[in-house]
């Protein structure tokens, strides 16, 4: 990738392999080096937000800003007051964008599964007797749709679904206008 969008400091920052740019002061030393957060990835017509990439940096020096001038005027008062101040920055300098380390990341996680084996295969099926009746389920999209929206569509809802919508209410969410929605329609189905 040829470009990153790191955040040092609170504040972000687009980057390249070997550049060099200000900072706002770090507590590290002299040639010690960090991973910055990485937000973003991109080059090459392809974009990666939040992605697994990381960017080395180095610190090259503890420098001071520009001198900033502070001036206070007020007229017919001789009142003159001036002040200044220069930032404390760091200079980093960006030494790699992702070499490998995606790779090696990777890696790991391949290696930490169990291999399978008899033992971990999957249980055989319980009998039919055992077997629970076949359930109704809350209509799709449900845990999704607003209090509006569920009164709106329940008209149109079998009573097991309904049924089903209700004990997922009073389980999870337990919104009192979508309960309220589902006890009407349980009556007019009656």
């Amino acid at each position: 990738m040829s470009y990153a969008i790191i955040t040092v400091g609170g504040k972000q920052h687009r980057v390249r392999e070997g550049e060099r740019l200000l900072v706002d002061h770090l507590k590290l030393d002299e040639g010690k080096t960090f991973t910055p957060r990485v937000l973003l990835v991109g080059g090459d017509g392809k974009t990666e937000l939040s992605p697994s990439t990381t960017v080395t940096a180095r610190v090259v020096a503890h420098v001071l800003g520009d001198k900033v001038r502070i001036g206070k005027y007020r007229k017919r008062t001789g009142y003159r007051r001036h002040n200044g101040y220069r930032s404390r920055l760091t200079q980093i300098e960006i030494e790699a964008i992702g070499t490998g380390a995606k790779k090696a990341a990777a890696a790991p996680k391949k290696e930490a599964a169990p291999p399978k084996t008899e033992a971990a295969a999957p249980k055989p099926e319980a009998p039919a007797a055992e077997a629970p009746a076949r359930t109704a389920h809350p209509p799709k999209g449900y845990e999704e749709m607003s209090i509006a929206e569920i009164k709106e569509h329940v008209a149109g809802w079998r009573r097991p679904n309904i049924e089903a919508a209700l004990e997922f209410e009073q389980a999870n969410a337990n919104r009192k206008g979508a309960i309220a929605a589902l006890e009407g329609a349980l009556k007019e189905k009656d």
